[in-house]
């Protein structure tokens, strides 16, 4: 039976993250379903906890940003400054098209 390219990428992390370090993830969602992602965050969530894994990710999906422990940090504007995830532009949009999308398309 095949994976999908999600799935693979899934089982990849579920074996790559088992080894100490700091990882650096680069929009990691982009080969995931929101549903796979929801599975990624919380692997993410489950590796930190045991205490052998940090990451630094750099995401656009409201998804993965949502991780409760996670500081955000926000490169908008003139300086990088910490920011609440639903003061996040892409949660405001996502919650807006999602609450209407009429208004969108």
């Amino acid at each position: 039976m095949s994976q999908s390219h999600g799935q693979a990428i899934l089982g990849y992390a579920r074996a790559r993250y088992l080894r100490e370090g700091i990882y650096f993830l680069d929009e990691p969602e982009t080969a995931l379903s929101p549903r796979t992602q929801i599975a990624f965050l919380s692997l993410l969530r489950q590796m930190a906890k045991e205490g052998h894994a940090q990451f630094i990710v750099v995401s656009h999906s409201p998804i993965l940003l949502s991780c409760p422990e996670a500081v955000i940090y926000s490169f908008d504007g003139d300086r990088i400054a910490p920011v609440p995830y639903e003061e996040t532009d892409y949660y405001r949009v996502y919650k807006s098209f999602l609450e209407d999308r009429g208004k969108y398309l």
